[in-house]
């Protein structure tokens, strides 16, 4: 580890922070029972009904995860605004994690990572006409999106799981297909934020980053595995990777070639899904991979041209993920004075097995539902 950063020169320096991290674990789990031990007090409180839960009777979906990231909120969030788009209007809220400002605020075209968040920032670069709301009480939030006088028919949570002070009338829960969570732990040992049986909260679970190969015996041993309650739905996707597009023009798309060597630039949870998309691609990747939400700044800039220049081969490139363009636009100018080619990767969504539909129609039959429902007043219940 190199600061607040790790310099990987191919998968075996990866491999290796794994093995050190497996071992770090069985020192942690007496840590994880006592944070464990507080989240279950938490939720029982929210369970029996100490603690409340309003309920808007207006469509709120929530996108979240019981782990500490790299599930792909992001993109399914996405996959929700370009579907709900053409037929309604959408809103999203969110924490803006990571952002310099506090309070409620609403995006528009000049906001920056800086003031609402890397997500919501990127959310409204690609979605310019859904409204993009931070606030750290989402609560008060609500009603404030609702009596702003602009039509609004949907709002999605992004990743408001934990946020039990309000209680969606969707919930959505994430999990990976690598490492779901009926195989992890709490924190700090494992990724998990409170505890595995917390996903009766859910109404529809979807399997994040599956492979495209996979079979329906892979499903059904994985339903089985996660073993959902009745009334709750499992649905199965996968990411597929766009175009690379430049930070500097929108406009400009690449295709990379086994010419190119390339350091993959990240301040994601996971990284390793882009990892392995890109190595068959090129001769060289090389990770160059900061904290999750990271703010770059100018010491940053020289690690990353100290990377750069050590990267071998004469037809060089930076690759980085959508979410990390967001808090690099600030240094566009760097990247174009040194010379340095960076090209952004997007990725969406995409359902295996026919899920599609049937996720869409779920989607559909609770807006429909809820929109029968007068939302003038928010109903203060506590969560079941």
């Amino acid at each position: 580890m190199q600061g607040r950063f790790f310099v990987f020169k191919n998968e075996i320096g990866l491999a290796s922070l794994y093995i050190k991290i497996s071992l770090l674990k069985y020192f942690l789990y007496p840590f994880s029972f006592f944070y464990g031990a507080v989240m279950a007090f938490r939720n029982h409180l929210f369970d029996i009904k100490l603690l409340r839960s309003v309920r808007f009777d207006f469509p709120l979906i929530s996108i979240g995860n019981l782990t500490v990231g790299g599930t792909g909120k992001t993109p399914h969030t996405e996959y929700l605004i370009h579907f709900l788009q053409y037929i309604m209007k959408v809103a999203t809220l969110s924490r803006g994690y990571g952002r310099r400002t506090t309070g409620f605020l609403i995006a528009d075209a000049s906001s920056t990572a800086a003031q609402i968040g890397d997500e919501p920032c990127q959310f409204k670069l690609k979605y310019p006409e859904t409204m993009v709301a931070v606030s750290e009480d989402r609560v008060m939030a609500v009603p404030r999106l609702l009596n702003m006088g602009v039509d609004i028919d949907v709002i999605l949570l992004d990743d408001a799981f934990q946020h039990r002070s309000i209680r969606p009338g969707l919930q959505i829960l994430l999990t990976e297909f690598e490492l779901p969570f009926t195989r992890d732990s709490l924190l700090p040992a494992g990724r998990l934020r409170e505890s595995a049986s917390s996903f009766y909260r859910a109404d529809i679970i979807i399997v994040t980053k599956c492979p495209p190969t996979l079979s329906i015996a892979e499903r059904d041993k994985l339903i089985k595995e996660i073993s959902p309650y009745k009334y709750q739905k499992v649905y199965f996707s996968q990411f597929r990777y766009g175009a690379l597009y430049s930070l500097l023009n929108r406009e400009e798309k690449v295709a990379l070639t086994m010419n190119d060597y390339v350091l993959l630039l990240t301040g994601i949870a996971n990284p390793q899904g882009l990892l392995s998309f890109l190595k068959p691609q090129v001769s060289e990747v090389e990770l160059l991979r900061f904290a999750d939400h990271h703010n770059y700044d100018s010491l940053d800039m020289e690690t990353i041209r100290r990377a750069f220049q050590q990267l071998s081969g004469n037809k060089k490139c930076i690759v980085t993920t959508e979410k990390d363009a967001t808090r690099l636009m600030p240094h566009a100018y760097w990247f174009l004075k040194n010379d340095f080619k960076i090209y952004v990767q997007p990725v969406e969504v995409a359902f295996l097995h026919q899920d599609k539909w049937s996720f869409e129609s779920d989607i559909m039959s609770y807006i429909e539902l809820e929109k029968q429902q007068s939302f003038t007043k928010p109903n203060t219940q506590t969560t079941p």
